[in-house]
């Protein structure tokens, strides 16, 4: 049985006249204890890969690394679980089963799904909200169970207006997860994230079709080992104050802010999606509250989890005012740490925006500073990825000189891991 625990990080101490208090929250979700959490009944996964056209260029490789990837994400399915798979090109259509509606997982539907992944050819336009759609049709008379969509595409929505694509992500949002996954250099990133962080999922980067196996069967993998849905951190402040913002910060970054949800006048509930046992994610919440005098102390945030619905106090968030100088202008490492992060992903973002605008000059400094940024943090991931767009002279300084060839593969690459973070050292 599963259950959460949750810690505060903070310097809770403020100078004078401050309002604005930090703190990370870091919910882990644990094996055992004396208050369990309810299990999820039942799991499905649907599978929506791309069937357009585009998929039979490099001589066929794409396609048939879908039909071999997809018959690998089959392979991982307990039995047990429903599951279904979608051909998606300008439409969505039920590869398996032909029904047209979900099926339980074992010897038989794992084989007979995968004699079907086997036939797939490419042709037709791309309709990724229609996919969506298609996926909503087969998961919504499932709403109390963990549902995860994999959506795989190697190219750009180009067959639907972007109103109908989001008009499909907010008829999906709370219904199922996405993670969403590009083959090669063709589609567009911002599209696939727009759903991934809509749908608390993940965008990646599939750069070579022999790669997909490995990648499907992985998110299926990480599915299987889900326990428990519809899981929430719940903030209560007090009158007076104002949530300014609330980011998860690890393993990835996301804002949070805009999915809040009111609970009452003084509650706010963040969606957290599924979890497993043993999964710990950190989240930055920044809030602003009345100024007191010094020597007051007040409670700017009371951390819940709610589990669905279910609401159980975890941790608090305090302020206290100091005149003490050497107390308030303490920063707290926790803090420090993933505002760097987030320092970080921008810089990358920036940077190659400025690249792709030909201003040298800018891209320069600011993958330079990412440079020293993820050097500085311990992110060997992450300076690995920079490495090949620049040439590094001194990580510590941020001194690098751009590439003048770079792969397009390693360029998109680091631009849709750029969120990706590295946790915190804590003191033991």
């Amino acid at each position: 049985m599963t259950q959460f625990n949750a810690s505060v990080f903070q310097n809770e101490y403020l100078p004078e006249g401050g309002d604005v208090i930090d703190a990370v929250v870091t919910v882990a979700a644990v094996d055992g204890g004396e208050a369990p959490v309810q299990q999820a009944a039942q799991i499905v996964e649907v599978i929506a890969v791309d069937v357009s056209g585009s998929m039979n260029e490099d001589g066929g490789a794409k396609i048939r690394a879908a039909r071999t990837a997809t018959m690998a994400a089959i392979d991982a399915l307990r039995d047990g679980v429903l599951f279904a798979v979608i051909a998606g090109n300008h439409q969505a259509k039920a590869l398996y089963p032909p029904t047209g509606q979900l099926i339980e997982a074992n010897a038989q539907t794992r084989a007979e799904a995968k004699d079907a992944a086997s036939r797939i050819h490419g042709d037709g336009g791309t309709a990724i909200g229609s996919w969506l759609r298609g996926a909503k049709a087969l998961i919504e008379g499932h709403r109390d169970s963990i549902a995860h969509v994999i959506l795989l595409t190697d190219g750009r929505n180009e067959h639907e207006k972007p109103w109908e694509l989001d008009a499909a992500i907010a008829d999906a949002v709370g219904l199922f997860e996405c993670d969403c996954r590009g083959l090669g250099v063709n589609w567009e990133p911002d599209e696939l994230r727009k759903i991934s962080n809509a749908l608390l999922g993940t965008t990646d980067i599939i750069p070579r079709p022999e790669d997909m196996d490995a990648e499907f069967r992985a998110l299926t993998e990480q599915t299987m080992s889900k326990q428990v849905t519809n899981v929430a951190l719940r903030l209560w402040t007090p009158k007076g104050s104002e949530i300014q913002f609330v980011k998860q910060v690890s393993p990835n970054l996301e804002d949070m802010t805009d999915k809040a949800q009111a609970v009452d006048a003084l509650s706010r509930d963040y969606p957290l999606g599924s979890w497993g046992d043993g999964e710990s994610r950190d989240y930055h919440v920044r809030i602003k509250i009345p100024t007191g005098a010094v020597g007051d102390e007040r409670l700017a945030a009371r951390v819940m989890l709610a589990v669905n619905g279910q609401a159980e106090p975890v941790a608090l968030v305090r302020a206290i005012w100091t005149s003490d100088d050497a107390l308030s202008t303490r920063i707290n490492r926790e803090v420090a740490h993933y505002t760097g992060q987030a320092e970080l992903a921008d810089a990358i973002h920036d940077g190659l925006a400025a690249r792709q605008a030909g201003d040298e000059e800018s891209a320069t400094l600011k993958l330079g500073r990412a440079v020293q940024i993820a050097h500085e943090a311990g992110n060997e991931g992450t300076v690995r990825l920079l490495k090949k767009v620049v040439d590094v002279e001194d990580p510590k300084t941020g001194t690098v000189r751009l590439k003048r060839a770079v792969e397009a593969a390693d360029e998109m690459a680091l631009d849709v891991r750029s969120t990706r973070t590295v946790r915190v050292e804590r003191k033991s």
